[in-house]
């Protein structure tokens, strides 16, 4: 029964935001405490929410931050050089655009942090979008796509961490067989954003591509003006805090506070202007704390009363013992639903180490295991429990609904795509 209500849980908070019966807010906290009391969790509801609100706490306080931080980096119009040099190279083409989207989204994704990573790429691409009236939803299908596979396949995101600690592997033996895959699957993203930009060139009128690129070459031809030194100490601010970022110095909230800090004593000294930059940033920043905290309510629960186990549990009895071989590329098919849905710490510390444990019966190495589980990653990235998708929704002002509805054929086809190229070079097999 707890698989029947935990099933229901999903399908009804799905239905609710897809409809748009409900806002995503309000779907992911009344669906699961809907169905705890229907189940008998009622008494201990209250321990199940604080449960899940202690673990999403650190990720709320940095994406804070992390908004606020970055929303003074786009009033500075740091990143206006990129978006300058990426529309020089495309001259306003929108396939060119789209497949720079894809380039620059792979490579940002190896830092590990899906916040910064959108941050970045909205802040380089957003205004292109705008200005050609090329669909944001292409940045953030691109964007969700690149970041689950490059930052929840590699030993130092916070995914396949997971899988090496909570399976006991070796870090280089679980990743150098996952690099061909990795390659071959950043490929079929960059021609997914080929296709979407092909699509999108049909809506653009060629006179705003004409008009901007030229208007570009003026600007180019004729800027004269050097950056302050205040863009400089930007600049150097925002690598400095990846740098660190990514070498592990401090906990992320920690790195993002103190660069929050740096960055408003040196772009607004006066306390009129700091409070104003707050109260302004604030509407962004607020809507996705509120998020982060509900996706807390909706994990703590499911993960607290059973639901997440029972429902895995059921997915794994539908595999015969004649087909014990295909665990690996079973737990590849059942990571695209569960890593939509759940939490990374419910799927690879609840449903990893059993699914491991019943392949190792059948002579199977857990770093298949590993490796398989972490192509849910994708589809975590777009799922409602996947806290940075939330910024990359606000950024763009679009609603979860809308955004899967636009995504999830091209997430699937990513999907099963990085599972084909697994089984073509070996990271996992069938024998």
């Amino acid at each position: 029964m707890l698989a029947v209500f935990g099933f229901a849980t999903l399908v009804t908070f799905m239905v609710a935001v897809m409809r748009k019966w409900a806002t995503a807010f309000v779907a992911i906290i009344l669906a699961p405490v809907l169905f705890a009391i229907i189940a008998g969790f009622g008494p201990r509801l209250g321990d199940m929410v604080l449960s899940g609100l202690e673990t999403v706490a650190p990720t709320a306080v940095l994406l804070l931050f992390a908004v606020l931080y970055f929303g003074i980096m786009m009033d500075a119009k740091l990143f206006d050089p990129v978006s300058n040099l990426i529309l020089r190279i495309s001259k306003g083409d929108p396939v060119k655009i789209c497949v720079g989207t894809a380039v620059l989204a792979l490579l940002v994704a190896l830092d590990g942090d899906g916040t910064t990573s959108y941050m970045i790429i909205c802040s380089a691409f957003l205004p292109i979008y705008k200005r050609l009236n090329i669909n944001p939803l292409v940045i953030a299908t691109i964007a969700t796509m690149s970041l689950g596979l490059i930052s929840g396949s590699t030993p130092w995101g916070g995914a396949a961490t997971r899988a090496i600690s909570v399976l006991g592997l070796d870090a280089t033996e679980y990743f150098v067989s996952l690099i061909p895959s990795l390659l071959l699957t950043s490929l079929f993203i960059i021609a997914i954003a080929y296709v979407l930009g092909l699509r999108q060139r049909k809506r653009v009128d060629q006179a705003a591509v004409a008009e901007l690129a030229e208007e570009l070459r003026t600007r180019t031809a004729h800027a004269s003006e050097r950056p302050t030194w205040r863009t400089w100490v930007n600049a150097g601010l925002t690598v400095l805090l990846l740098v660190l970022l990514i070498s592990g110095v401090a906990p992320l909230v920690v790195l993002f506070i103190g660069g929050f800090v740096i960055a408003l004593l040196v772009n607004y000294p006066k306390l009129s202007t700091q409070g104003e930059l707050i109260q302004r940033h604030a509407a962004s920043a607020v809507p996705v704390v509120m998020l982060v905290l509900a996706a807390g309510v909706f994990t703590g629960i499911l993960s607290d009363s059973g639901m997440i186990q029972a429902m895995a549990d059921t997915l794994l009895s539908v595999v015969p013992p004649s087909l014990g071989a295909l665990i690996p590329l079973f737990t590849a098919v059942i990571a695209i639903p569960l890593g939509f849905f759940m939490s990374n710490d419910a799927f690879f510390f609840g449903i990893l180490p059993v699914l491991s444990e019943s392949a190792s019966q059948y002579g199977i190495h857990p770093n298949e295991i590993a490796r398989a589980g972490v192509v849910g990653q994708i589809s975590h990235m777009i799922g409602p429990t996947s806290a940075p998708l939330w910024v990359l929704l606000g950024l763009l002002k679009k609603e979860l609904g809308e955004f899967q509805k636009f995504a999830i054929l091209w997430v699937v086809a990513g999907c099963f795509a990085f599972i084909g190229f697994q089984l073509l070079t070996g990271s996992i097999s069938l024998t």
